[in-house]
């Protein structure tokens, strides 16, 4: 099923590139996939030149059926939960951070409340992948941090907006001051999330606000663990939502709270053709949970 959906996706695209940043997969990697999907097929999908992908009779031939497989699988994923809605079953909810501020404590005891037999197990996953699992189905909701790249493919509830916060070391000049203008910033060597984060890496860089001056970029972070051992490091300073400078303090490092900036926006994510009722269940969970300062 994975490699027909890769094969649809590339089918919709005809073009590997493009196909590769929806599936949030390296370029070599899917077409790694669709090589061996034509081996398995003993036939050739797609060709291929320096400038153009076309499908080849047999891919047009595929492509409805791989379809109409893929809509009868989500289906099928769909009617199993709602079969174990009484029975003990698992809602695998990706991260990419720590959310803290109490919130997945209450809604996993709201969620229990509609399903008592159900429980929650929490998948981290690395900011290579911004949609925290959720693009590769790898998870059945994530929490993300907005933006993430292919928005659009995916239904987006805000669960929480906050300030955000410039977190150094202790020994920074401006490691002691009560709040920081972004400005001031500018010349300071920034951590960066992986170039797959696409605009949420733009977004932790705060490009919006740079007037079109590239950031200096001190080094490259996948992880919470390893953005703070980056910054005890010496190797660059990074922008944090309020709530998670507060989680991840430790000493030796300092959040200060950073003007000129858009408040950074939590939400809650699935995608648009799940409509499992647990799903429906925790997102209705999370919003009673939640709180949105606009």
């Amino acid at each position: 099923m994975r490699d027909l959906r890769y094969f649809v996706t590339t089918a919709e695209e005809l073009n590997f590139t493009r196909a590769s940043e929806r599936l949030f997969i390296s370029q070599p990697g899917l077409s790694k996939q669709i090589r061996r999907l034509e081996e398995q097929l003993r036939t050739q999908l797609f060709h291929r030149d320096r400038r153009v992908v076309t499908l080849t009779a047999a891919g047009e031939a595929l492509l409805p059926g791989a379809r109409e497989l893929l809509r009868l699988w989500d289906e099928a994923q769909r009617t199993v939960s709602d079969a174990m809605a009484n029975k003990g079953a698992v809602l695998v909810v990706g991260l990419s951070t720590s959310v803290g501020r109490g919130l997945l404590q209450r809604v996993r005891e709201r969620f229990t409340e509609r399903r008592p037999n159900w429980r929650l197990q929490l998948r981290q996953i690395n900011w290579e992948d911004p949609t925290a699992g959720l693009a590769d189905s790898e998870v059945d909701v994530s929490l993300v941090w907005l933006p993430i790249p292919n928005q659009d493919a995916f239904a987006i509830r805000p669960v929480a907006s906050e300030p955000r916060h410039v977190v150094l070391r202790e020994d920074h000049p401006l490691a002691d001051r009560t709040e920081v203008a972004f400005e001031e910033l500018l010349d300071e060597p920034f951590l960066a999330l992986p170039a797959n984060a696409g605009p949420l890496r733009d977004y932790w860089l705060a490009l919006e606000s740079r007037d079109e001056r590239l950031p200096r970029i001190g080094a490259v972070v996948a992880n919470a663990e390893e953005t703070l051992a980056a910054i005890e490091e010496g190797s660059g300073i990074t922008l944090m939502a309020a709530g998670n400078a507060a989680i991840y303090r430790r000493p030796g490092i300092r959040s200060v709270p950073v003007t000129g900036l858009a408040l950074s926006l939590l939400a809650v994510a699935w995608r648009t053709d799940d409509h499992r009722t647990s799903v429906r269940d925790f997102v209705e969970a999370l919003g009673a949970c939640a709180c949105v300062n606009t």
